[in-house]
């Protein structure tokens, strides 16, 4: 444990508690409310009772419109599928502490999301770092000489956290490939797969042996449900089942009930909100902040004028009470900090504002 710190996020959770009026740009979580069919089916779960354990891999309704869903189209036969039972972030746990032994490395693109080089740490897995900067897109030449016969797996993200930046078709293809050639578990996070304003492209369409990892919280705005899923080869679904036995349990109950239910929402105008809210962010400070475009997820990525961006981050709590998080908490790197624009028009405005002053 003293690998690692306490969540800086949470740091800035902390520090909005003192302040009167915040603008608040800090937060990873949509700021839509659950739709009301899912809310309707979470409460009528648990009204007729289905508030006990669930089998461990999920209640079969959930799994095998999962399995229809997002595992068969990729047509692999021996591809397996479970739910988590704390959303993606068990999915993390789970698939590592299943395949990382001590000493074995993880491949991690930096910027990247906070949990990875952590739980790396947890399982006794040592974190192997592949610089994305300045456009946080995938250089494969980077990847294959970090590669080495210690290499147990690679984490990759997609739209990112937290950059926003999603990957293409040919940076997904090559990474999927190079992973299969040299025999390396291919871990993918696609929990902000439907936030997606291109085109998205799982490394699963070319890599049968890839773990993707998956979830509810975000596309409908399902945070506190803990609700995610996970699917790849069964012999790793099986095991990571088989600690979420003695771990997670299940994934909560009516939550599950509930996700069945997000499958038949449309949620395509909630998205296209976040992507205008996006252009308005972007076009508000990208005369004076260097930013590559975010094509996914609720976030943007700014490099700080001046200075590290925990600075910049410290100057606008400081001067203005605008919270974001500063850079250095999701890379070895401090010259950038996360916005996300996962917030109402009015607070992106003032944030805007803000963010304009800080940078004169």
């Amino acid at each position: 444990m003293s690998l690692f710190d306490a969540s800086g996020i949470r740091k800035v959770f902390d520090l909005a508690g003192a302040l009167k009026d915040p603008i608040n740009l800090s937060i990873g979580q949509p700021d839509f409310p659950m739709p009301e069919e899912v809310q309707k089916a979470a409460i009528e779960a648990i009204q007729s009772g289905k508030n006990g354990y669930t089998p461990t891999q999920g209640i079969p309704q959930l799994r095998d419109e999962l399995k229809r869903r997002v595992a068969d189209p990729f047509g692999h036969k021996d591809r397996d599928l479970f739910v988590a039972g704390s959303g993606t972030s068990s999915g993390i746990l789970l698939s590592l502490a299943s395949v990382v032994n001590p000493g074995d490395e993880v491949i991690i693109f930096d910027p990247y999301f906070v949990m990875y080089d952590s739980i790396t740490h947890v399982v006794g897995g040592t974190p192997v770092y592949v610089d994305t900067y300045p456009d946080f897109h995938i250089d494969l030449n980077k990847v294959a000489d970090a590669i080495t016969d210690k290499t147990k797996a690679i984490l990759f993200n997609s739209p990112a956290n937290p950059t926003g930046v999603v990957a293409s078709c040919e940076e997904v293809e090559g990474l999927a490939k190079l992973a299969e050639e040299r025999d390396i578990l291919l871990i993918s996070d696609e929990i902000y797969s439907r936030f997606c304003y291109e085109d998205f492209t799982s490394p699963a369409e070319f890599n049968s042996r890839t773990l993707v990892l998956d979830g509810f919280s975000k596309t409908y705005a399902m945070t506190g449900w803990r609700v995610g899923f996970a699917h790849g080869p069964s012999e790793i679904i099986q095991q990571m089942i088989k600690l979420q036995q003695y771990t997670f349990v299940c994934a909560p109950h009516p939550g599950q009930y509930a996700a069945l239910a997000a499958l038949d929402v449309d949620m395509t105008p909630q998205i296209e909100e976040y992507k205008r809210k996006r252009d308005m962010l972007l076009e508000g400070i990208s005369d004076l902040y260097e930013v590559s475009r975010p094509d996914g997820a609720f976030y943007i990525f700014p490099k700080a004028p001046s200075g590290s961006g925990e600075e910049l981050v410290l100057r606008g709590i400081k001067e203005h009470g605008l919270l974001s998080i500063p850079g250095n908490i999701f890379s070895r790197k401090d010259s950038h900090f996360r916005l996300s624009y996962a917030a109402s028009e009015e607070t992106i405005e003032r944030g805007i504002e803000a963010l304009r002053k800080l940078a004169r």
